[in-house]
């Protein structure tokens, strides 16, 4: 019988994605989360490590060791995975503009471990395109990253042929607003932007395409919506089918399977009420393994408190026990697809394919994924489908329970204590992993390393694969920021496009009274302090590249009536002090997720009252822990807001009040 049980299916990898501090915390953290029945490791990098920078570099102050694990050179490397067999592990390794780097270095301590580097199993992210569009750790210039891709792509097929070497991301895509059809179209299109790369790099025999699209995996994101997100993955597995079947000859079923692991949503998880994260994390998972025909590969599972600040051990444990039941108590991997025959889903799959196709054809018209990037066109979408989110939650028409709706709550026994119920990194970390930089330069030997930076620089200027020079510089001693800065010196660096200048009017004003009446208290105000318009500038110091909430900040206020200066990411607390005094701007609003608040906040603050702009009033938005919150206020910070503070609109409606108020201006009646 078609319905009856059968032997169980092997659960999918789970995973838990870890790093912090050092790379001997980080191996701590690894080695008792495998001990906890986790069967695959996710690798998380800090941010200087992600872009390309040494932990002494000016921009990497207060990002070391804060959203992942510091890995400056080949010895944090060998620690990292110290009494890890490598050769027996499935590494995931979240790393994009620097993946070929990383890659080299746990190649040559898999090589140093004795392992056959052939039967070396794992993922490299190496998704460059949704970097420029959401996640922002991108370094070089879209021509010359897909060369990295593509080098390291033909070099693992050839020397590593169970590696993932690329991992084409559409989780950021959601994350930063993306529809179901555009996570969908957007990954496909930059899929066949690399595949096309690939196969006209002359690299690949004809007869080895298909081992090349067998290797092309996907890391998506699964929202609350389950069904939809459920479809979304059946639609992705039959245009994948498609476009390797049609457009590149892939004849072998096997090669043309849609690979794909998941992080489930963390743009849906909430500081208000956060124990309800607990059941959004529950309900997403089900999305990418109820169904046996779309099921994950691999999943890992944020933490319940991961909107309020870094998770403990213990929070990753309960998001691994949740998988764990899942897969080893219910009777889930026991039976074929639940889903087969059903009218609904049929309908909802075919709905998501024309209209993801009809957009892929729209980015193929346009010169595909990578001239899109470069236009403008896919960071404006994703810029304007977030704010079309953003105003439907604050109409009350999409729920969010605990934010928008059922507000009320008990006292949380989680969160009674706010600085135990995340985990905090040692502000002193960073000057120990300085020091151990340091020491790692002066102890190697720097003939050899200088040597393989200038071996890296001159295959750069030429066309042979970047990855035997890099494989030349890891064994050399060579360290993150060096690597990257030889390759910076060749193909230059890259700001993408912020996609907030082409981005629609999100709410227009017969929405509701709340925008007409800031736009108002903005004009009113523009008037009292001598004519002209507001001038609000949006700063995102350090290296965090998450600007979804700066763009909306951005979008808002040009909607409200500000004149918006908005320069993107990565940019020193200097350069934001000068534009703020060149621009004479009303208003700094400081964006912040990495946990950077602490260093950065207080040197603007401090560059500020030298410039002789101290009555600027500084605003900071992030993931802030109420104690630091309270010191930023402390320090001179007009106002702080996190993640509970969804109300956009009213946001801007706080910054006229704090502009006037350090303009000694009366209050204005809200009126609302």
């Amino acid at each position: 019988m078609s319905g009856a049980p059968r032997p169980k299916d092997r659960p999918w990898l789970m995973r838990t994605y870890a790093g912090h501090s050092t790379a001997e915390a980080s191996n701590e953290l690894y080695r008792r989360n495998l001990a906890k029945g986790q069967t695959g490791l996710s690798v998380a990098f800090d941010l200087p490590t992600q872009t390309g920078y040494d932990p002494d570099h000016i921009l990497a102050r207060g990002e070391v060791g804060r959203v992942g694990v510091p890995v400056s050179h080949l010895g944090d490397m060998r620690r990292l995975f110290q009494e890890i067999p490598l050769e027996r592990m499935n590494t995931s390794m979240t790393i994009n503009a620097t993946a070929m780097w990383l890659l080299a270095l746990y190649q040559v301590v898999a090589e140093e471990h004795g392992a056959d580097t052939a039967e070396l199993q794992g993922t490299t992210q190496n998704d460059i395109v949704k970097e420029y569009l959401s996640r922002g750790t991108h370094v070089f210039p879209p021509g010359p990253s897909l060369r990295l891709t593509t080098d390291m792509i033909a070099y693992t097929v050839n020397h590593i042929p169970k590696w993932n070497p690329i991992n084409i991301c559409s989780y950021h895509l959601q994350e930063a607003g993306a529809t179901p059809v555009q996570e969908i179209a957007f990954a496909m299109s930059t899929a066949v932007a690399v595949l096309d790369a690939v196969f006209a790099s002359g690299q690949i025999p004809e007869d080895r395409k298909g081992d090349v699209v067998a290797r092309i995996s996907f890391f998506v994101n699964a929202g609350v919506r389950f069904i939809e997100e459920m479809c979304k993955m059946r639609a992705f597995g039959r245009i994948w089918d498609r476009i390797t079947r049609e457009r590149y000859g892939i004849e072998n079923p096997k090669h043309r399977r849609f690979r794909y692991g998941v992080q489930v949503n963390s743009l849906g998880l909430t500081e208000a009420q956060p124990e309800n994260n607990v059941q959004r994390i529950v309900l997403e998972m089900l999305a990418v393994t109820l169904s046996k025909d779309a099921r994950a590969r691999a999943v890992q599972l944020p933490a319940w408190n991961e909107a309020l600040g870094l998770p403990r051990p213990w929070d990753q444990q309960w998001s691994l026990r949740i998988q764990q039941v899942l897969a080893h108590e219910s009777d889930l991997l026991e039976y074929d697809d639940v889903f087969e025959g059903s009218h609904v889903i049929e309908s909802k799959v075919a709905t998501l394919v024309e209209e993801a196709e009809a957009e892929i054809e729209r980015i193929q018209e346009m010169g595909g994924a990578m001239a899109a990037v470069e236009t403008g066109y896919l960071k404006a979408r994703l810029v304007a489908s977030h704010s079309e989110r953003r105003a439907r939650i604050e109409a009350g028409e999409e729920k969010i329970v605990g934010v928008n709706c059922y507000e009320s709550t008990e006292p949380n026994p989680l969160t009674a204590d706010l600085d135990t119920a995340i985990m905090t990194v040692d502000p002193e970390n960073e000057a120990r992993v300085v020091s151990a930089l340091h020491t790692w330069r002066e102890q190697r030997d720097e003939g050899p390393a200088q040597d393989a930076l200038g071996a890296l620089r001159k295959a750069a200027v030429g066309t042979d694969n970047l990855m035997e020079a890099t494989l030349r510089c890891a064994r050399a001693g060579v360290t993150t920021g060096e690597w990257a800065w030889a390759l910076r010196d060749v193909f230059g660096e890259y700001r993408a496009p912020t996609g907030v200048g082409g981005a629609p009017v999100a709410v227009a004003t017969e929405a509701g009274p709340l925008l007409a009446s800031v736009r108002e208290r903005v004009e009113k105000t523009a008037a009292e302090l001598g004519g002209g318009r507001l001038r609000l500038l949006v700063g995102k110091p350090g290296l965090d590249g998450h600007s979804n909430g700066a763009e909306q900040i951005a979008v808002r206020a040009r909607d409200a009536g500000f004149e918006v200066v908005y320069q993107g990411i990565r940019l020193t607390p200097e350069q934001i002090v000068s534009a703020a005094v060149a621009e004479d701007v009303h208003c700094v609003g400081l964006s912040i997720l990495s946990g950077s608040h602490a260093e950065l906040v207080p040197d603007i603050l401090d560059r500020l009252r030298t410039a002789g702009a101290q009555d600027i009033p500084v605003i900071v938005g992030g993931i802030i822990p109420a104690a630091d919150a309270a010191a930023l206020r402390a320090a001179g910070v007009a106002a702080v807001f996190t993640p509970k503070d969804f109300g956009i609109t009213e946001i801007i409606g706080r910054i006229v009040d704090e502009i006037r108020a350090a303009n000694t201006l009366p209050p204005l009646e809200v009126l609302v």
